[in-house]
């Protein structure tokens, strides 16, 4: 049923149900109910056509409600992935074409030990921008994809992490209990690009042989733990110089509303992000 039809049936069913009513309670009703009973019952009887025929239009404009909020939050979501698609083509390409200066300029240095070392650090770190990039555009057409298509999303969370995971050479172990209906589009975006960085730092930074990733949620809170058992960081580590990545990450956590915590224990790495209190 169609909202145009049930607004016109809520203008006029209302009022030719009060009109049978008083027809057929004064034709035939009069000799077994008064007057007064019959008053009463007019209210009441209004009152019951048009409750039911509200209750369904409400239900119908809940919907359109939700399927607004829901085009609304993937809009939000395509639009920072396309910003995001733009920073990594422009910021990377700027890398590596310094990159290739520096490889140019190398080719000048007289002493050849010196020369092949260095060679070898700027093939290295190459090899890493390149591999990061791959990853990162694998990422975002995959989300690009889900938010363009009318279908349910086919590829969750938890299988999107483990395509994270399988892109690192240190093992990842996931245990993953936090149910997608507990994020909007938006919110995914931004926890998956979260767990990525802290993925890419544990691989590039810490050399770490090990590491975990674990979710939990409740109805109305979650958290999301990553730990490695790599070399670790001393002081704040969102205040050392070019740490871009761990400080983006916080802005990101911080624009959400979430929490974010870096810190060592048990000689491991943790990085945790929650939203809410778990009790």
């Amino acid at each position: 049923m169609y909202y145009k039809q049930i607004k016109c049936m809520i203008l006029f069913i209302p009022t030719f149900t009060v009109a049978i009513w008083e027809y057929v309670r004064h034709q035939f009703l009069l000799p077994y109910i008064s007057m007064d009973l019959g008053n009463w019952l007019t209210p009441v009887l209004v009152y019951v056509v048009s409750i039911t025929l509200l209750t369904q239009l409400f239900r119908i404009l809940e919907k359109i409600q939700k399927e607004l909020e829901i085009e609304r939050s993937e809009k939000a979501a395509l639009e920072a992935r396309e910003q995001l698609a733009r920073e990594l083509h422009d910021g990377i390409a700027q890398s590596l074409f310094l990159l290739s200066v520096k490889a140019e300029k190398l080719e000048k240095v007289r002493n050849e030990k010196q020369h092949e070392q260095n060679i070898l650090s700027i093939r290295k770190t190459i090899h890493e921008v390149n591999r990061y990039v791959r990853q990162a555009i694998t990422n975002l057409r995959l989300d690009r994809n889900v938010s363009q298509s009318s279908t349910p999303i086919s590829s969750t969370l938890v299988e999107q992490v483990h395509v994270m995971a399988k892109d690192v050479r240190t093992q990842i172990n996931i245990h993953w209990e936090l149910k997608d209906h507990q994020l909007d589009e938006k919110e995914k975006v931004e926890l998956l690009a979260c767990i990525r960085e802290a993925l890419i730092n544990m691989n590039k930074y810490a050399s770490a042989t090990a590491g975990s990733i674990t979710a939990i949620g409740m109805s109305h809170s979650w958290k999301v733990t990553v730990k490695d058992n790599g070399k670790g960081f001393d002081g704040d580590p969102f205040a050392k110089k070019g740490k871009f990545g761990l400080r983006i990450m916080k802005e990101r956590c911080n624009e959400m509303g979430w929490i974010m915590n870096m810190y060592r224990e048990d000689r491991e790495t943790i990085v945790e992000i929650h939203k809410g209190a778990l009790t």
